[in-house]
């Protein structure tokens, strides 16, 4: 009690202490405590409690408030970086093309555009002269390896360096050896000491590191001083500083001291003497051909001068370059750093009198291609249009001569590329053979884009070279592409193979095969025949099945080279073969009979990539043969295939899963090869965890499975599968269930029997409760299981039917909606197995959760609820439908694609099956909700509505709705209007057209222009969706069609027009001609409008006309115009008789006129010439 007492009153005196200081006024930092840990007591201390006026820190008052500090501002724009790229990167999105180039492809930039075309001699001359050299510079690389590098002081032992030192040579001897200052370690060298005792025997050696460093020959012994640093004060010293004026003048003191400073001034010859003996050295003269270096990196080895005002941040010079209001160009949003570069000439004020013509268009090319890569959308077309139609006015030197260099650049962005990518594209086809003296320009400006990671990008770029091919010939393209098809740098060698083969599907195989086999039998340089059996291998990559009329010559042209002594024109060989294999399947066998033989002996000699690439080329080979053979290679290709399995190298295992499939699939293979040899091994390499993560490998990995199913039998696969269905690993589970939900899909599972089905079941239920993640192949497994199994699955259903009730109940909404989506894949299942009962229970549990607030999960219900539904029938389904479609009605106005379709599918079921359990009231309120889902982005979306409500209306009659559907056509709203004649169509299709088409036409005598367009449309959707029956309707809705062509709104003719069109094309071959061809005299005064869809209505009409009555009464009507003295007439003729030409070009023949023949030619033509 005393100890008790004690600590109570202790407490109490502390207590009242503290309140005596606090009343006392002292401060907290009279209380005793640590303050290294805690710190000081004041919480402002090192903060600022005043602004002073000097800093000018104020808050400004503008157009748009309180601003910030000008200083703030100025920092931000003094950034080093864009802020919007910097967030760009940090998410992935790469604006510039050279950010996301790879290191190959940045070597684009190595290559120059090339000058002005100074003939083919003359480039031939300046590859030669660059192949040359980067040769040489290889020699002499190559030789600087295979030199021994002489060892440094630092390399050696000290045994090495004693025994150095104790053999010194002398300076009278024989073969003196010229000897660096830095080949010995440095001597002791104190003021007592002589150079000639610095090889003495008795004296220890001691290295320079091992004393203080001296400064000068005449001050041994003495310690440096020490330059004070700015570093070493106190910043009361520094705030006691001399004014700016003295500052100044000390500070250049300063800098001509330091430059005078021992630590960077050079040695002198006293200096080396004393460090140097005079015994086995030799000053050696410098080279009359020395200059010494004098770049501003060089001065960063020296040693830095101690400085007084300390290390200051340069400050970089920005140009502030505001919006510039160019000639005919307009304020530009932004101009780049790059763009002044490229179009720093716009910015000068200079007079267009004084310019040149060569000047004057280059830069109104420079201005257009301004306004191109970085004006708004309407400038952009406008100079887009200005260019194209000058182009041959502006010539391609202007042209190609600004676009070119920007294409080049590493700064442009995928918008700017594919903008001036489309301006080369569109001068290549005005200037035509102009762009001629351009060719091997334009080549280096865009064959970077044909290895672009981008398809988009390699499409471009296949499309420019094609037209350029096109637009010069055959003769320019071969001069261009010769120079670099032996190019020391591989790079250019690619991008050349590309461009050839692209130039060869563009002017034909045949044209460019005899310059493609002289590259490739080249006997000059292997790199001309590696680029040679590249081109084929593209063109095969092309072309397809188009390489057939010349696949044997394509083959001659690489054969020779599988037997090459370099290694990579075999590889590149072999690849060839492949692709022409591959691109002529399953035909053209014949054509490689040569190469069989040197493919087999390349497949047993080599190894690596060279294996790889014969490999691929003898299995896709293979199924070009008859069953025999391919039994017979496939045997012997096997085993090698099995002895690669366990290749460290991803392309030697993609290659080996590609040629498996290739060998697996032929038909002379044995079963037990594949049972016993093949997929253990298989197995064992290739379905483990880390061929999971490689999404690349792994689909290969799953191709080859299947084929091996396919082979050996679904059963043997499916056990070596179902104990990776329980890893520890998600990937390799997902893996394994995409693999099992595949083979049974395309197999079944009749040969699963027993024990497996248990193990399967088991297995695919596990995973199924065991993933992770929306990971779907878990679920295709154990669906397909259950459909595979069919009423063998019944013992099952059960366990299955439990994980799916309680996992429905789970609180996470992935977890529900995979439940709910296996629902929907096992319900047929389950009613296969008589499982009314369970699907009963299973239903109700989906009919409760229909109040789900996630769309996706709402969606997967109503999937599963109409696969229930379709599966157990109207009659026992539970709950009811006319309790299920009320809840339904409201769902429709979700906004949620996935909602909308599930749930118009099921209320389509329900009124397909059952419209009469559900009153006429209930399925108007549907079909008002499905108005507005006409006009839905998803196009499935659509198309179950229109189905559905073509059901809906043939439950309830077509009245009731075709009343409400004609007075929505009086609204003002274009949407609603065009969706209610879509529906007015399906009502017609579905209940037959003379229940509709009356009120419809006499719907038409509402004088509003609405309605009337409205009820055209209506004709026109009606048409086309009643087909045949509408032959029955033609007489009755000529007239009103004939009121419509000639009335004098424009909109009324176009729609018409498209009512005819749909009308022509369904009766077609009935017999109903003459009201068509009278429809067409009213039609044909309108092909000389001038509105785009007005015109294209128009020329559908006469060519569904043309289809129904055929191609001679619209050639007589031609025929009046085609050489009429008005261009404008003829270009509309012209055009229609293209497309009768293109369409009906035999029947034309019959209705040509006759001519008279002349004394020069003959016009007559026989019947003996028709059969001829």
């Amino acid at each position: 009690m005393d100890n008790h007492g004690d600590i109570k009153a202790q407490l109490e005196a502390e207590r009242q202490k503290r309140k005596q200081l606090q009343a006392g006024g002292s401060s907290n930092s009279e209380i005793k405590y640590d303050t290294e840990l805690y710190e000081t007591g004041d919480r402002f201390a090192g903060y600022d409690k005043s602004i002073e006026p000097s800093k000018e820190i104020q808050l400004k008052s503008g157009r748009f408030g309180i601003t910030a500090p000008r200083e703030l501002l100025d920092e931000l724009q003094e950034g080093d970086e864009d802020v919007l790229k910097e967030l760009q990167r940090e998410r992935g999105i790469q604006p510039s093309i050279g950010e996301r180039e790879s290191e190959y492809q940045q070597r684009r930039h190595d290559r120059q555009l090339p000058g002005e075309d100074g003939g083919f001699a003359e480039k031939m001359r300046l590859v030669q002269l660059d192949n040359e050299r980067k040769e040489l510079e290889a020699k002499i690389s190559r030789a600087a390896e295979k030199q021994p590098q002489q060892r440094r002081r630092w390399d050696q032992t000290p045994a090495d360096i004693h025994k150095g030192d104790e053999a010194p040579v002398a300076r009278g001897a024989a073969t003196p050896r010229k000897r660096s200052r830095w080949d010995q370690t440095p001597a002791d060298v104190g003021g007592d000491q002589t150079p000639a005792g610095i090889h003495g025997a008795e004296t220890p050696r001691r290295s320079c590191w091992d004393q203080t460093p001296q400064t000068s020959a005449a001050r041994f012994g003495e310690t440096p001083k020490r330059t004070r640093s700015r570093w070493d004060e106190t910043p009361a010293q520094i705030s006691a500083a001399t004014p700016k004026a003295a500052a100044a003048a000390a500070a250049a003191a300063a800098a001509a001291a330091a430059s005078q400073d021992p630590r960077n001034a050079f040695q002198t010859d006293e200096e080396l003497d004393a460090l140097l003996p005079e015994e086995g050295y030799e000053i050696v003269a410098a080279p009359a051909s020395y200059v010494p270096i004098r770049t501003p990196a060089r001065k960063l080895m020296a040693t830095p001068a101690p400085q007084v005002e300390g290390f200051q941040i340069p400050e970089q010079a920005k140009v502030d370059l505001p919006a510039v209001e160019l000639g005919g160009v307009g304020a530009l949003p932004f101009l780049k750093e790059a763009d002044v570069q490229a179009f720093g000439r716009l910015l000068e004020k200079v007079d267009e009198d004084d310019l040149s013509t060569t000047e004057r268009k280059e830069r109104e090319v420079l201005e257009l291609v301004l306004r191109i890569k970085n004006g708004t959308q309407p400038q952009r077309k406008a100079a887009m249009r200005a260019m194209t139609e000058r182009a041959r006015e502006l010539g391609a030197d202007a042209i190609f001569g600004q676009v070119l260099p920007l294409l080049m650049s590493a700064q442009m962005e995928d918008h700017e590329r594919h903008v001036l990518v489309k301006v080369v594209g569109r001068a290549l086809q005005r200037l035509g053979a102009a762009a001629r003296g351009h060719v091997h320009r334009i080549l280096v400006a865009v064959e970077p884009l044909l290895i672009d990671t981008d398809r988009y990008a390699r499409a471009e770029g296949h499309e420019i070279v094609s037209s350029l091919s096109k637009a010069v010939g055959l003769a320019a393209m071969v001069a261009a592409l010769r120079p670099d098809v032996d190019h020391s740098d591989e790079y250019v060698r690619n991008t050349t193979a590309h461009a050839l083969a692209v130039v060869a599907t563009a002017l034909g195989i045949g044209a460019v095969l005899p310059f493609v086999r002289a590259v490739a039998r080249s006997t000059r340089a292997w790199q001309a025949r590696q680029t040679g059996a590249r081109a084929v291998r593209h063109i095969a990559e092309l072309a397809r099945s188009g390489v057939l009329p010349h696949l044997r010559a394509l083959v001659d042209s690489v054969a020779a080279q599988l037997g090459d002594e370099n290694q990579i024109v075999r590889t590149a060989a072999a690849l060839a073969l492949a692709a022409l294999a591959e691109a002529a399947a399953p035909y053209g066998i014949e054509s490689f009979d040569t190469v069989l033989r040197p493919l087999w002996m390349g497949v047993r000699q080599h190894r690596g990539r060279g294996l790889a690439a014969f490999l691929k080329a003898v299995g896709f080979i293979i199924p070009l043969m008859d069953p025999e053979h391919q039994a017979h290679y496939a045997r012997e290709v096997v085993p090698v295939l099995v002895r690669e399995f366990d290749s460290a190298d991803d392309a030697m295992r993609a290659v080996v899963l590609r040629v498996l499939r290739q060998c697996i699939g032929a038909a002379g293979v044995p079963v037990s090869l594949v049972r016993d040899d093949v997929l253990p091994a298989f197995a064992r390499a290739f379905w483990v965890r880390r061929v999971a993560l490689d999404v690349r490998q792994r689909v290969l990995v799953l191709d080859a499975t299947a084929e091996l199913a396919a082979k050996a039998g679904a059963a043997s696969v499916i056990e070596l599968l179902i104990p990776l269905l329980k890893d520890a690993a998600a990937p390799l589970r997902s893996m394994a269930a995409a693999a099992v939900a595949r083979v049974l899909d395309e197999l079944g599972g009749l040969d699963i029997h027993g024990r497996l089905e248990e193990l399967l079941i088991d297995a695919t239920l596990f995973a199924f409760q065991e993933q992770a993640g929306d990971a779907r192949s878990v679920l295709d497994a154990l669906a397909a299981a259950v459909t595979a199994l069919g009423p063998r699955a019944r013992p099952y259903l059960q366990q299955i039917a439990s994980a799916l009730l309680w996992r429905l109940n789970n609180a996470q909404p992935p977890v529900r909606q995979q439940a709910a989506d296996l629902v929907a894949r096992v319900a047929p299942a389950m009613a296969a197995c008589d499982e009314t009962e369970m699907l009963s229970r299973v239903s109700i549990v989906l009919f409760e959760y229909l109040g789900e607030e996630y769309p996706d999960v709402l969606g997967s219900i109503l999937s599963a609820l109409r696969a229930v539904v379709a599966s157990v029938g109207i009659a026992e389904m539970q709950p009811p439908v006319g309790d299920l479609l009320p809840r339904l009605t409201p769902i429709l106005k979700n906004r949620h694609e996935k909602v909308q379709e599930a749930c118009i599918h099921l209320v389509g079921c329900i009124a397909d099956r059952a419209p009469e359990q559900v009153p006429a009231r209930e399925w108007m309120r549907c079909c008002f909700s499905l108005l507005d889902l006409l006009r839905a982005h998803k196009k499935a979306v659509r198309r179950a509505a229109v189905s559905t409500f073509g059901f809906i209306a043939r439950a309830i009659g077509p009245q009731d709705v075709l009343a409400t559907l004609l007075n929505n056509l009086k609204v003002q709203e274009r949407q609603n209007r065009v969706c209610t004649t879509v529906a007015i169509a399906i009502v017609a299709e579905s209940c037959a057209p003379f229940t509709v088409l009356p009120a419809l036409m006499n719907e038409y005598r509402v004088p509003e222009l609405n309605v009337q367009n409205g009820v055209l449309k209506s004709l026109a959707f009606l048409f086309e969706y009643i087909g045949s029956m509408a032959r029955d309707y033609v007489g009755a809705v000529t007239p009103l069609l004939e009121d419509a062509l000639v009335d004098r709104d424009l909109v009324h003719r176009q729609q018409a027009a498209s009512a005819i069109r749909h009308l022509a094309l369904s009766v077609a071959g009935r017999g109903c001609e003459p009201p068509i061809l009278h429809l067409l005299n009213f039609l044909w005064p309108n092909v000389f409008e001038t509105s785009p869809h007005s015109i294209c209505a128009v020329l559908e009409a006469i060519e569904s006309c043309r289809v129904c009555l055929g191609a001679g009464p619209i050639l007589l009507y031609c025929l009046q115009g085609l050489f009429h003295p008005a261009r404008k007439v003829r270009e509309v003729y012209w055009r229609i008789y293209n497309m009768m030409y293109l369409g009906a070009q035999p029947a034309l023949v019959a209705f040509y006129p006759r001519f008279q023949d002349q004394a020069e030619n003959n016009y007559c033509r026989y019947e003996l010439d028709y059969v001829l």
